[in-house]
């Protein structure tokens, strides 16, 4: 089972105070006296799924309503994969939580898994948990889309569907380049680039070269200055009277004193010796560093020029040096591109061709696949349909040819009804009562039940105007989905209750001088009670009606000690 609901929490809406109902999958029915609250219940569901909400549902005399629900997963993986893309926690130990709060303020505010999140995230998200069948829901079996969904989900051709959708997409992306190509060929296109091009080549860009134009340009626009930092440190190193070097001399004549003295201390003018050496090397340093920074003027001028065109290119491009020979390389391309369009159009034309014919032959093989399956799908709905009071009923399932192809084939389909002998058939969106809709959705979920993969289905008074004897095969069906599927139905009709494998019963007492509405489950003697009452009451006659039904409904009757 795909997902089931476990636990519908709700505070303060409408008449409902504190309300905590608690779950099981297969089938469970929901029964009470009309205006007890029923549709509270339902109306809370349908906002955990993304439906608007007003603050007039808020309980009087409270500050907000909070509705909780939490749904178990058998498999997680699709559900995070959205999650994921919509920056909104993963589920849990396959635990998805939801909660809506609407404050009296009339602002509201979605969570998922904690996780505060927008409505239409919310409702892609309670699409496909859940399947909501009553006035005016949605209901899913109404799109064509959906229809589709139905009849591959049936077949079961999934990897011709697949190479179905790869030999599209191969398609797409050949008239998307061929579209491309043609698009950015224009003249103006062509004449710019190419001025572009020409600009950058004759720049003669180098990998590193404004870095060393730069410092070049910088010693040669303070050549002066360092110049004369350079002959005064000579003068104050050789050149003045009391130079470091004369110094040197003093101190040679000291020392060889020293030694002279104290053969020991010969360490003392080796180190002298050292020194004279490092000044000497320091002295040639000084003046081949002024050979260097002198620069002529006509020099100054062609780096600062070289420098000046670099700057303008990299600003008019708005790239880095490295971004103008990467741009030069584009350029280079797109050029070499276009001279070769018609060539590269051509090859594209036959690959479109050959990809297009590819298409053309699954599509056909999967539209085949497709229509024997709606033959054999119509059939078995029919048979249902037929068991839930249609018994003059048809129902076919239409295909419609499109002008090109989609990416779910070469059709559309359209599921047509007919409820009485003599009407024509029209598209399921077209009839009126949804009674009649809920009930061919319950025959088309019935024959698809192990393919579908929304796992709760919830039933508003599917059973309306139908007889005792259709009710009995509402009920049986619906039991029977409720093995594969959890199964919620809201119902007035005590054959239809008497099939469910759990029965809650919803009423209204007055506390405290407020109304409430209340949720519990009643089960053994409470439940024969409940059945009495939908019968028309709690006499012996009535109470021994409802044990007989429930006998003849009910496949758990004998655990039910009735």
């Amino acid at each position: 089972m795909p997902a089931t609901l476990r636990l519908l929490r709700i505070r303060n809406l409408a008449l409902v105070e504190s309300l905590d109902w608690e779950l099981s999958s297969g089938f469970s029915v929901v029964t009470g006296e009309t205006g007890t609250g029923k549709s509270v219940i339902l109306g809370a569901l349908k906002l955990i799924l993304g439906e608007r909400a007003d603050k007039s549902l808020i309980r009087t005399g409270a500050d907000q309503c909070t509705i909780e629900a939490v749904f178990a997963l058998d498999e997680a993986a699709d559900i995070d994969r959205l999650l994921d893309e919509q920056g909104v926690n993963q589920c849990d130990e396959g635990q998805l939580l939801i909660k809506r709060t609407l404050s009296a303020s009339g602002s509201a505010r979605q969570f998922i898994n904690g996780s505060l999140t927008t409505l239409a995230v919310l409702k892609q998200v309670g699409d496909g948990l859940v399947d909501l069948h009553g006035p005016h829901d949605h209901q899913s079996l109404l799109s064509t889309e959906h229809q589709l969904a139905l009849i591959d989900a049936f077949v079961g051709h999934r990897q011709l569907i697949d190479k179905y959708r790869e030999s599209f997409r191969a398609v797409h992306e050949l008239r998307k380049s061929q579209a491309e190509l043609l698009a950015q060929t224009t003249d103006q296109n062509l004449d710019l680039w190419r001025h572009q091009l020409k600009e950058l080549e004759a720049a003669d860009i180098k990998t590193g070269e404004i870095q060393t134009l730069q410092a070049r340009y910088t010693v040669g626009a303070n050549s002066r200055r360092l110049l004369e930092a350079a002959n005064a440190a000579l003068q104050q190193l050789c050149g003045a009277e009391d130079s470091i070097f004369n110094q040197l001399a003093e101190i040679a004549r000291q020392l060889r004193e020293i030694v002279r003295l104290d053969p020991s201390a010969t360490e003392l003018t080796s180190a002298h010796e050292s020194a004279a050496v490092e000044l000497e090397e320091l002295e040639r340093s000084i003046r081949d560093y002024e050979s260097r920074v002198e620069i002529d003027p006509e020099e100054l001028r062609q780096l600062e020029s070289r420098l000046n065109l670099l700057q303008s290119l990299q600003r008019k491009h708005q790239r880095d040096e490295e971004g103008l020979l990467v741009l030069m390389n584009e350029l280079r391309g797109r050029l070499d591109q276009i001279g070769r369009r018609d060539e590269i159009i051509a090859e594209i034309e036959m690959l479109l061709n050959r990809e297009t014919a590819i298409l053309a032959g699954i599509g056909a093989e999967l539209t085949r696949s497709r229509k024997l399956t709606a033959e054999s799908l119509s059939k078995s709905i029919l048979v249902h349909l037929k068991d839930l009071g249609f018994n003059q009923a048809a129902f076919n399932i239409q295909f419609n040819p499109l002008d090109e192809p989609r990416g779910t084939g070469c059709e559309t389909v359209e599921f047509l009804f007919a409820a009485n002998a003599g009407e024509p058939l029209k598209p399921l969106r077209a009839v009126a009562s949804s009674g009649e809709i809920s009930r061919v959705m319950l025959a088309v979920k019935t024959v698809l039940a192990k393919q579908d993969l929304v796992g709760l289905l919830v039933f508003d008074e599917i059973d309306a105007n139908v007889g005792g004897e259709i009710a009995h095969s509402i009920g049986a069906q619906m039991h029977s989905l409720g093995q594969s599927h959890q199964i919620v139905t809201i119902t007035h009709m005590p054959q239809v209750a008497c099939a469910a494998n759990r029965h809650f019963t919803v009423t209204k007492v007055v506390s405290g001088g407020r109304t409430k509405t209340l949720l519990f489950e009643v089960q053994g003697e409470s439940r024969v009670e409940e059945i009495a009452r939908m019968l028309g009451g709690k006499t012996k006659s009535a109470l021994e009606h409802a044990r007989e039904l429930l006998k003849q409904n009910n496949p758990q009757a004998q655990e039910m000690n009735l």
